[in-house]
């Protein structure tokens, strides 16, 4: 991994010692600093002002108990967290996951992707990441509750609609939300509808939150593609993931012509060479809790259940993967490159390892990484704030609409400042610098604070 500016080494060695064995978060600092050499040797105030160092130490990092009692009385104990990593641009945004693999490294990983991702969006967010080791899979709905409000009741005092506002991740839907946010309507007396984004329409929430990031993510692509004079129509895509993202990413490709192949979940992956049935998906996912076994059960002899192998290895033109970190590696990489895929961009925080995307670079596979890609989520997060604020409701077809557009903006941005530091056509370079310097320059206006 040692490809940085030799600038950037001694800042890359601190944040190493100073944060033992969060392999995670060292991954996502390093494929930052990676892109930041020439902007360091054209714009010196930032390595005056130590604004990478700033970037990297959290302003603030939070961890508590959370005791909660199961359905046979048994008492349970599990971790939370909150990162609230910068607060230049704006209120700390960023959402919670639910997940056994939570630990600070995680959390420190997505709060730091964050900063980038929801300055190129143009709102005024700050960045944070926050979550627990409970993972909701399997519980009832009674034990979820108890253990949202357990954890509300630790973290509201840091919570407000200008100070630090969460939404949902893996694991935290809406009914996670809805239980979150009456624990905190509960304990403040205040119905400050601006404090979490993602709830439901009828109290609070925004049209297209729900779709946001899959929708979005499918718009960037679409602008990736129109860019070079083609369109979604007649494409392959193969969809990691079944959960929010990748459902609604589905959804979206069918809506523009193309035709979504396979997906997956933790158990393993299904290939419909027809295409996915993804309001049926929709019912076996979210109506059901179900798993893609269940899918392939109902869906009958169309659909081909695989418990081996990877998705990866299924022939598409464009790749999304949509579970989770680290999930597309370089063997992964290569059985795209060789099946001709065209197009990766990642739908989850960072899925793709470093390896892999030298590997599909190197081919010539466009890559668009999460900080760009996957902004939608947090850009309709930002919308829904607006309404709130404003005590407005908009249309879905209206916010879709400002969705597109931003993710349009987003796209532009990449590739504008990619030309401009010299590396035409790279939307990872192009977005960790127009993430780096919008936010860098907002800390320098601030001072050293």
């Amino acid at each position: 991994m040692r490809m940085l500016d030799e600038k950037l080494y001694d800042i890359y060695d601190e944040v190493l010692r100073r944060n033992p064995g969060e392999t995670e978060f060292h991954q996502a600092v390093h494929e930052v600093l990676d892109s930041l050499g020439p902007v360091i040797a054209k714009h010196p105030q930032y390595a005056d002002a130590a604004i990478i160092q700033r970037l990297c130490e959290p302003e603030r990092q939070i961890i508590f108990r959370v005791p909660w009692v199961d359905d046979r009385g048994a008492v349970r104990i599990n971790r939370g967290f909150r990162v609230e990593f910068n607060s230049a641009l704006g209120p700390y945004k960023g959402g919670l996951r639910f997940h056994a693999s939570v630990y600070l490294g995680i959390v420190k990983f997505l709060g730091f992707e964050q900063i980038f991702k929801n300055a190129l969006t143009g709102m005024p967010l700050g960045g944070a990441k926050g979550g627990s080791d409970f993972d909701p899979k399997g519980r009832s709905d009674g034990e979820v509750m108890r253990f949202c409000q357990s954890f509300m009741t630790e973290l509201y005092r840091h919570l407000g609609e200008h100070t630090d506002i969460p939404a949902g991740d893996i694991g935290v839907g809406q009914r996670e939300i809805g239980y979150l946010f009456g624990q905190y309507k509960r304990i403040t007396n205040r119905y400050e509808s601006g404090v979490l984004t993602g709830k439901g329409i009828t109290w609070g929430g925004a049209q297209v939150r729900t779709e946001a990031t899959g929708y979005g993510l499918v718009f960037f692509v679409d602008t990736m593609l129109s860019a070079r004079g083609d369109s979604f129509e007649g494409k392959r895509v193969v969809i990691s993931g079944s959960g929010n993202v990748a459902l609604h990413a589905a959804e979206k490709v069918h809506q523009l012509g193309g035709t979504v192949v396979a997906c997956s979940d933790s158990t393993g992956y299904v290939v419909e060479e027809k295409g996915i049935d993804v309001e049926l998906l929709k019912a076996v996912k979210q109506q059901h809790r179900g798993r893609i076994a269940d899918y392939v059960a109902a869906r009958g002899a169309d659909a081909h259940l695989c418990l081996e192998g990877s998705i990866w290895e299924v022939p598409c033109d464009i790749a999304l993967p949509c579970a989770t970190q680290n999930e597309l590696n370089g063997s992964d990489a290569a059985a795209l490159i060789r099946n001709r895929c065209r197009i990766v961009a990642e739908g989850a925080n960072m899925p793709t390892t470093p390896s892999a995307v030298k590997l599909l670079t190197e081919a010539g596979v466009l890559f668009a990484p999460g900080k760009a890609a996957n902004a939608g989520g947090v850009a309709t997060s930002a919308l829904e704030m607006q309404q709130n604020a404003s005590r407005d409701s908009w249309t879905f077809e209206h916010t879709e609409a400002r969705l597109a557009e931003i993710m349009r903006s987003i796209h532009d941005r990449c590739l504008a400042t990619a030309d401009e530091y010299g590396a035409p056509g790279s939307y990872v370079t192009g977005a960790n610098i127009a993430g780096f310097t919008h936010v860098a320059d907002a800390m320098l206006a601030l001072g050293l604070v």
